[in-house]
């Protein structure tokens, strides 16, 4: 069978058929925001699903998991939270992982549920069984299939959802990865980049095309966490809060790769896994994101592989375990990543209305100052990026242990052996150099303090935290 479509076209997608939501607009939500939108990703083995949800119970389903299962997963998920209607169907890209509940899912809303509103497709054919179980489904229930492509939008009530790709004309001779479609959701300050298996290709193609608008609060790591997706240029480029992998425990195909995974390390980048975490669902209010997930496990990319799997419909709901920029659990308020200072030179002064809460043993440790705002470009200058602490007490204070985190969970440990003496001051840098009494450095690859906003967090060896300093 052919393909059938109707082109998208530039500007918007007329994606609003069947939209809880008729009166949608695609003007832009970043002052203010409405209401709740979650992000489900699916624990679906090695393979993904996206479900979103929107403030007015609109609902999106990015992929449907693999052809070996017929989606299974997925639409058992989907009965599961109640989801009645599908008000789009996107397909990243026509991979058999990728598309393998497609028809199922059509079959199942279209003929006992309220049905398919839009599907949209890169449009480009796969020569499987799968794909044309997918097309046959289309024809058979006359569901609209837009061919959609960068620049197109998706109308999605109060929240921007932006198509970066595929462009035209498709990039490497039509390969299906390098022609995902790639999606950015805005609502309110926060956003979620959503990549598809987009590769090398189509990520330096992003990069070129929107630089610094591709900053995003939450990536989901491309092709499953392969090599080559998210490269250290993309990585720059999003500047991602956290990132989500979707891929098998034991996956055939090693990923998420180890080379993805010091990448991730090496920005101090929080990493969660479906195959250790298990169903994951981010909810933004706008102003931040709260992080739940099925279970607790580590979140540092270097050790995600020390928790334990979890199977796909495996139960127990989601508990919320960390929230990024927003308000956080606890209290203080701080912003989600941006490009402007608290003040005029980045230098924040923790006498001037900052939240302060300390406790013993570091009673006498204090944040004496924070650049956030490094001169020049952040990414370049990561060594203009610091926060100061000061011993104002009469005794030295042994920091051997010690965590200092952002809201983010990025976190650095004192070296053994590092003790600040009585009124003495230690730079925290957040480049790379070599250590000193003095001078301190993180050794991230990318910047860790938002402009906007953000808290330290100081943490003895002992797990007790006793400071917090947020700024704005």
């Amino acid at each position: 069978m052919g393909i059938i479509f109707l082109a998208g076209c530039a500007g918007a997608v007329p994606g609003d058929q069947g939209s809880t939501d008729p009166d949608t607009t695609d003007e832009s939500t970043v002052d203010t925001a409405n209401g709740t939108v979650e992000v489900h990703y699916i624990n679906v083995g090695q393979s993904v699903s996206t479900l979103v949800v929107g403030p007015e119970g609109e609902t999106m389903l990015v992929d449907t998991g693999h052809y070996n299962d017929d989606g299974e997963h997925v639409l058992e998920y989907l009965r599961r939270h109640d989801v009645t209607r599908i008000d789009h169907l996107v397909t990243s890209h026509n991979d058999a992982d990728h598309i393998g509940g497609n028809a199922a899912i059509i079959d199942h809303y279209e003929t006992d549920a309220g049905g398919i509103g839009a599907i949209y497709d890169p449009g480009i054919a796969a020569s499987t069984q799968t794909y044309d179980e997918y097309l046959d489904a289309v024809e058979e229930h006359d569901v609209t299939l837009y061919e959609t492509r960068e620049g197109d939008a998706i109308s999605f009530g109060d929240v921007d959802v932006d198509v970066l790709g595929p462009p035209e004309p498709y990039l490497e001779n039509e390969a299906r990865n390098e022609n995902s479609i790639v999606l950015k959701l805005t609502h309110g300050e926060t956003s979620f980049m959503l990549s598809g298996d987009a590769e090398d290709d189509q990520e330096e193609y992003l990069i070129d095309a929107y630089g610094g608008d591709l900053e995003s609060t939450v990536l989901k790591a491309g092709h499953h966490g392969s090599s080559s997706s998210s490269s250290e240029p993309f990585l720059d480029a999003v500047r991602p809060r956290a990132v989500v992998v979707s891929s098998a425990y034991d996956s055939q195909y090693g990923h998420p790769h180890d080379e993805v995974l010091r990448r991730l390390s090496n920005r101090s980048i929080p990493t969660y896994w479906t195959a250790t975490h298990g169903d994951i669902v981010l909810a933004s209010d706008g102003s931040g994101v709260s992080v739940r997930t099925q279970r607790e496990a580590p979140t540092d990319p270097l050790a995600l592989r020390e928790g334990e799997p979890v199977e796909p419909g495996a139960g127990g709901d989601p508990v919320e375990r960390a929230r990024l920029g927003g308000d956080p659990v606890g209290g203080e308020t701080a912003g989600d990543g941006g490009d402007s200072a608290a003040d005029g030179d980045g230098t924040d002064d923790t006498d001037e209305g900052d939240e302060t809460t300390a406790t013993d043993p570091g009673a006498a440790l204090e944040v004496a100052a924070i650049n956030a705002d490094a001169e020049g470009d952040d990414r370049e200058n990561l060594t203009d990026e610091y926060v100061v602490f000061e011993n104002t007490g009469d005794e030295p204070i042994d920091l051997s242990g010690w965590t200092v985190e952002d809201e983010a969970a990025r976190s650095y440990e004192f070296p053994d052996g590092f003790t600040l003496d009585a009124g003495a001051t230690v730079t925290l840098r957040s480049g790379s150099g070599a250590d000193t009494d003095t001078e301190l450095y993180w050794g991230s690859g990318s910047p860790v303090w938002n402009n906007d906003g953000d808290t330290v967090i100081l943490t003895t060896d002992d797990g007790e935290r006793v400071l917090e300093v947020s700024y704005e």
